[in-house]
């Protein structure tokens, strides 16, 4: 990935980058409002500044963290988080065609570093998979410049977050920061009817099952909205939507 000189040599590299900078902003104030959340949920600075290294996941993050402060089974908190990260299967084998003539250690880097807006931007730059060697690895550069720069702004602020969380008093409003931000990336990503209604369906139910406890309105939350679109999938009604 980003430290293979082929990929950051790459002009690719810098415009990858570039175009994940304006949004950047957002990313960080997530990534600073889930460090803090994690500590104040109960989680020791230690385990928080290793879950921020090693899943790299905000919304499962957030997701588990309560769970595991309140002592819930296991097998709860891990479906939970599978299912908040389910999208990832699907950008997996979108990104499948490009991506399989690559090393498996690239593939397997490109999985950990790949978040949401990363995936958005890089199938909104190359629709289509290259067919030549030099797109291909225009279009791994790119990639990696825009995932470098996600990963490295998510993990410097989450982990000043989770050093700093106990000297930042909850006056500050970090939370309502955080869930603007994820709303912006919400709304950025919801840009076909499909998505807007699965994030409405899913915000609806979340809400209406709020008093469940461990968080489960969350799982229900996903579960709602994944049963609508298979739904409208299997129905048509996707497709007259799309034409509407």
């Amino acid at each position: 990935m980003f430290f293979d000189p082929a990929n950051y040599k790459h002009p690719s590299f810098r415009e990858g980058m570039r175009d994940m900078y304006p949004v950047a902003p957002g990313i960080w104030a997530w990534g600073l409002m889930t460090g803090v959340a994690m500590v104040q949920s109960g989680l020791s600075v230690e385990v928080a500044a290793a879950m921020t290294v090693l899943v790299y996941a905000g919304s499962s993050q957030l997701a588990a963290t309560p769970m595991i402060a309140a002592g819930a089974p296991f097998w709860v908190v891990l479906a939970t988080a599978f299912c908040v990260n389910l999208r990832f299967v699907v950008f997996s084998i979108h990104l499948r065609p490009y991506l399989m003539h690559w090393p498996r250690w690239q593939r397997l880097c490109v999985g950990y570093m790949t978040a949401d807006l990363s995936y958005v931007m890089f199938v909104k730059r190359f629709p289509h998979p290259a067919q030549d060697r030099a797109g291909q690895r225009a279009e791994l550069a790119y990639l990696s410049g825009n995932t470098f720069l996600n990963w490295v702004g998510w993990q410097i602020a989450s982990l000043v977050g989770v050093f700093t969380a106990s000297q930042i008093p909850g006056s500050w409003g970090l939370g309502f920061a955080g869930v603007l931000a994820l709303v912006g990336v919400i709304c950025s990503l919801s840009d076909t009817p499909m998505r807007r209604i699965a994030a409405g369906v899913s915000g609806a139910a979340a809400v209406a099952a709020v008093a469940l406890p461990l968080k489960l309105n969350i799982v229900v939350g996903i579960a709602a909205a994944v049963a609508i679109c298979l739904l409208l999938e299997r129905t048509g009604l996707n497709d007259k939507a799309s034409k509407a």
